[in-house]
């Protein structure tokens, strides 16, 4: 009851105005948003997206600020057993040997019976792992010996010995039913477990990150501990199946008190060290097309989204109805003839020309919800403009700010080809000639010319060549043999998932939307707060303000680690094999992940961005090495400096790939987006200037736009512009005109049945090896099958004669009919 109790405060307070708690806070984040809704006014976000944030920052998410107290109380446990083995020495002042010795003494004493003692061992480990800050005096000293200690830990033993430990911990049925049965669980609930998974997620984290000063040893430990992480070493799966089985049981209510954040972020650095990120990725890309012998990938897109500028975002409602305003107010004599120049002055935003037909382009029809219709004006200096002077005084460098060539090489795809050939054979011809793209007889020279520029730009994904593979592997299983399968991580992984995919990705979605901000709390919902609720709950005011920001700052982290964990399991399935990633991607689907994303962007995304649920002199290593100051309701509100959250930032874009990876080339799905009413949702997104993240939106909205009609895409020239300058093209595609909607009605089960039927039959191909295929070879020796022995039932010779008389004796053979050619 007290977390729900406290959940719904928060979600308001997300979805109404940012953390602002006072009225003061509140007319400071009133001008930020009017500042960064002006669509000329609001600054670029100067972030660089990568895998993660920075290490301190990864850090330091690992811990609530609740969990302060604790500390303490690993150091405390730490020096009273190491006082009496290093009489009077500290850590720091032991050599590496001395070190090990003591290491393999706490290994032993984790050995015992006694719940106590051994979290008191736990305990002094993690100080260890901490970076025994209590002998350092500033936060690169304490990185410094973390590593150190990590290494160290690692190479005697422990990461082992702490797995023996967990797997104990989740199956303790006794803990899970005492804590099904309390009504309210808190942060005591899960000691053994925060204490076992923070060690563990330091020495994933700590391992995983490269540096320059690395020593020799511990880039051989590196790849040992990731081979140890992605190999079936444990129960037979890979690590991260114990993490994903600890996500299901949570979801199921059957272990109410598994810390899930911790869980999350495990999860998250394991899929990451294991299978790679997003640069490793693209690597392994030009790998796999230059095994298939495709031709190398066009550009780097890692490259091309960081040199990306941000565009100005389409103005908000409030702007519109001020800008008509001023505009009846303020205009001049009309001009006849308007309309060729207006796509000219949204594309260019050229000072020079003005614009008076908004009157055409109001739209009465479409709007939804106040946005759907919004009309997206020229900026407001823009419209104020005195009359135009004659062109011959336009200044030369007018132009110079805009881009000299796309971001992206055009693509064209087989079917597009042949979709070409075969609307130009029936226009020019009258008949066509099937998938054949070689044969351009009797086609007119421009057809020749368009023909050649299609193929100058074809790109074959690795996905097609493993589709038409599978397709051949079906079809000719017998000449083509078993086919050879590498055990990557990634195929280890899926493997391993396999047999309860649904399950882990409806548990993975059921934490998000208890994470979303635009979530309402509810009694049936699952409680993601059971690691951040102290046992005691706050008093004092400030006490509640702290909390309050601890919850709103636990539950961006969970959707940070979720986000980028099902971003990763799909890139990395599809790059291993499409039908992988297709049926991940259709359990999301089916899992309602399309309007739950949706959802989540259903908010003031600004205010999301630059919310600033942290406070800094709590976190770690800050709060261990420096006094603490005495905490108000200021420093409380204060935050960080940033203009942005990089963790909401990271979440946002990471939600966004996934929706564009779900919906792309899929025309029931793309339909959903139309359908769930996503335009002025994804619209609004737009409102934040960071290239990366518009790049996405643009995506998401450019595949709609054919369905979006006629009258929408006049009245949002300025979003339609963004898509051409920002999004890659595909040459024959008819996106923004909408002339020749797809004729297929939107039979979503359809779809989806045949997409499910091929994964299904790649599946059985592939992994099912318990039965007996019916393409079992048949030996047809007549010795060595006479000369088989056949097992017999007990009472067969009694009925052998009855047997041989019946099926033998009494059946005519027709021997004629045997010497006939059938």
């Amino acid at each position: 009851m007290q977390a729900e109790d406290m959940e719904v405060p928060m979600i308001h307070n997300l979805n109404g105005n940012g953390d602002s708690h006072s009225p003061k806070g509140r007319d400071v984040f009133k001008d930020q948003q009017k500042e960064s809704e002006s669509s000329m006014e609001s600054p670029n976000l100067e972030f660089e997206y990568g895998d993660t944030d920075t290490l301190t920052a990864e850090l330091s998410e690992l811990y609530s600020y609740t969990e302060e107290p604790e500390f303490a109380l690993n150091r405390d446990y730490f020096e009273e057993d190491f006082r009496s083995h290093a009489r009077g020495r500290r850590w720091v002042e032991l050599t590496v040997e001395e070190q090990k010795a003591y290491v393999m003494r706490l290994l032993d004493a984790l050995e015992v019976t006694d719940k106590d003692k051994r979290l008191k061992v736990a305990r002094a480990i993690l100080y260890l792992a901490q970076g025994v800050f209590d002998e350092c005096d500033t936060e690169v000293d304490v990185l410094h010996w973390s590593r150190h200690n990590i290494f160290l830990l690692y190479d005697m033993g422990i990461f082992t010995a702490l797995l023996e430990l967990l797997s104990m911990e989740i199956d303790n049925s006794q803990a899970c039913s005492n804590a099904v049965r309390k009504p309210a669980i808190s942060l005591a609930d899960s000691t053994e477990l925060r204490v076992l998974l923070s060690i563990m997620y330091l020495m994933v984290e700590t391992i995983r990150v490269q540096t320059e000063d690395d020593r020799p040893e511990w880039v051989v430990a590196r790849e040992a501990f990731k081979n140890e992480l992605s190999s079936p070493l444990y129960n037979g799966e890979p690590f991260a199946l114990l993490l994903f089985t600890m996500v299901t049981k949570f979801c199921s209510m059957n272990a109410p008190h598994f810390p899930m954040k911790k869980v999350l972020l495990l999860l998250w650095k394991t899929i990451l060290f294991t299978l790679g990120g997003f640069e490793e990725l693209q690597e392994m890309k030009v790998r796999s097309r230059k095994h298939l012998s495709l031709p190398p990938l066009p550009e780097d897109s890692i490259k091309v989204v960081r040199a990306m500028r941000a565009a100005s975002p389409p103005a908000s409602a409030m702007e519109l109805i001020e800008q008509q305003q001023q505009q009846k107010r303020g205009r001049r004599s009309r001009r006849p003839l308007v309309k060729q120049d207006s796509l000219d002055t949204y594309n260019e935003r050229d000072p020079f020309k003005n614009d008076d037909a908004r009157d055409e382009e109001e739209d009465p029809e479409d709007t939804d919800s106040g946005i759907e219709g919004e009309v997206d004006p020229l900026d407001r200096d823009v419209i104020i403009q005195p009359p135009p002077p004659p062109p011959l005084l336009r200044p030369p460098t007018e132009r110079v700010n805009f881009p000299k060539g796309l971001p992206w090489a055009p693509k064209v795809r087989e079917k597009d080809i042949e979709h070409f050939l075969e609307t130009s054979r029936n226009k020019f011809i009258g008949f066509t000639l099937g998938n054949d793209t070689e044969t351009l007889v009797g086609l007119p020279r421009p057809i020749h010319e368009s023909v050649k520029t299609l193929k100058q730009h074809k790109y074959v994904s690795i996905a097609e060549v493993q589709i038409k593979r599978e397709d051949e592997l079906q079809q000719c299983p017998l000449t083509l043999g078993e086919e050879e399968v590498e055990e990557t991580p990634a195929e280890i992984l899926y493997l391993g998932m396999l047999p309860n995919l649904s399950q882990y990705v409806i548990a993975l979605l059921k934490l998000l939307l208890a994470a979303a901000p635009t979530s309402k709390a509810k009694t049936d919902s699952i409680n993601i707060l059971a690691d951040v609720l102290p046992e005691e709950m706050p008093i004092t005011v400030l006490q509640s303000m702290k909390l309050g920001i601890d919850v709103n700052r636990h539950k961006e982290i969970i959707v940070k680690a979720i986000s980028a964990l099902l971003l990763l399991l799909l890139k990395h399935f599809k790059l291993n094999h499409i039908y992988q990633f297709e049926i991940v991607s259709q359990h999301l689907v089916f899992a309602n992940c399309i309007p739950l994303i949706l959802k989540f962007f259903n908010q003031n995304i600004m205010s999301y961005i630059s919310a600033k649920n942290s406070i800094c002199v709590l976190d770690f290593p800050h709060c261990v090495v420096h006094e603490m100051p005495e905490l108000t309701a200021e420093s409380l509100e204060a935050g960080d400096s940033n203009q942005f959250c990089w963790r909401n930032l990271f979440s946002c874009i990471n939600l966004l790939r996934i929706l564009n990876k779900l919906t792309k080339w899929k025309h029931s799905r793309t339909m959903m987006l139309v359908v769930f009413k996503s335009a002025p949702i994804l619209k609004r997104a737009l409102k934040v200037k960071q290239a990366m993240m518009q790049l996405y939106v643009l995506k998401l909205l450019k595949i709609q736009t054919k369905y979006l009609g006629r009258q929408w895409r006049k009245s949002n020239m300025k979003t339609m512009s963004a898509i051409y300058q920002k999004v890659r093209h595909r040459l024959n595609d008819d996106w923004a005109y909408g002339n020749d909607i797809d004729a297929r009605p939107w039979d979503f089960q359809a779809e989806e049945c045949a997409l499910r039927e091929s994964i299904e039959k790649f599946n059985s191909r592939r992994y099912d090896k318990s039965k007996c295929g019916e393409f079992t070879p048949v030996d047809n020796c007549l010795q060595s099958v006479l000369g088989q022995r056949v097992e017999l039932p007990e009472d067969f010779h009694y009925s052998y004669e009855m047997w041989l008389e019946r099926e033998v004796f009494s059946q005519p053979i027709q021997w004629e009919g045997l010497l006939q050619n059938p």
